[in-house]
């Protein structure tokens, strides 16, 4: 079995005829994490997109250990797992709703105690039962975060998971990253925040050319 979760080999995107980067190739290996950092307007969002097969590359592949060619459909929740910045919460439903109605409709079995539980390790469960579009910017964060601890991929791609978190959920967020790499998944992931996720792990800096 590959001891490496996803390779990016020679990628570069392009953006209204505008080269955001190129020449971007790196492995993640199981039990790892890979932190994208660069300012605003680089393509980090853009390459993450490209990861997950939401965009398509301007050249270069995306490698899986069980086919190696290129990834063109973005693939399902067993492998990976995607947080953006639009989060893909439904704000009309709870937050335990909205956990459940994600596992449905990635054809993943969760029952709503196992919903509950997970909202109230991310520190929500005061909030479970509330529509999403009473709660502030952290706690949707928070929301979104919970959807990790009920999935059953070994890769998360995430784009700025601590945004709008405060002190205590950022502690608790960077617990459930870590407590993730240590059982052997990985995680790629943005972030304007030092993460301090310990193990093993790379730094990929792009340059700033462009909008994201």
């Amino acid at each position: 079995m590959a001891s490496w979760v996803l390779t990016a080999m020679d990628l570069a995107c392009q953006k209204a005829q505008r080269t955001l980067f190129e020449g971007v190739s790196f492995s993640v290996p199981a039990g790892s994490w890979l932190h994208i950092e660069g300012g605003n307007g680089c393509g980090k969002t853009s390459l993450l997109r490209i990861l997950c097969g939401l965009s398509p590359a301007a050249h270069g592949q995306v490698l899986w250990p069980s086919a190696r060619h290129a990834l063109r459909l973005r693939p399902d929740r067993s492998v990976l797992h995607y947080i953006g910045h639009a989060l893909g919460l439904k704000p009309d439903l709870t937050a335990c709703e909205n956990l459940c109605f994600d596992a449905q409709a990635s054809g993943l079995a969760l029952s709503r105690e196992q919903a509950l539980q997970a909202l109230a390790e991310q520190g929500l469960q005061s909030r479970a039962h509330l529509p999403v579009r009473v709660l502030s910017q952290g706690q949707r964060q928070g929301v979104a975060l919970a959807r990790l601890r009920t999935s059953p991929a070994s890769l998360w791609v995430l784009d700025e998971p601590l945004v709008g978190l405060d002190a205590q959920a950022t502690a608790t967020a960077r617990a459930l990253l870590q407590s993730h790499v240590d059982a052997g998944g990985a995680i790629v992931m943005t972030s304007h925040h030092d993460v301090g996720l310990q193990g093993p792990g790379a730094r990929l800096q792009l340059g700033a050319r462009g909008a994201a």
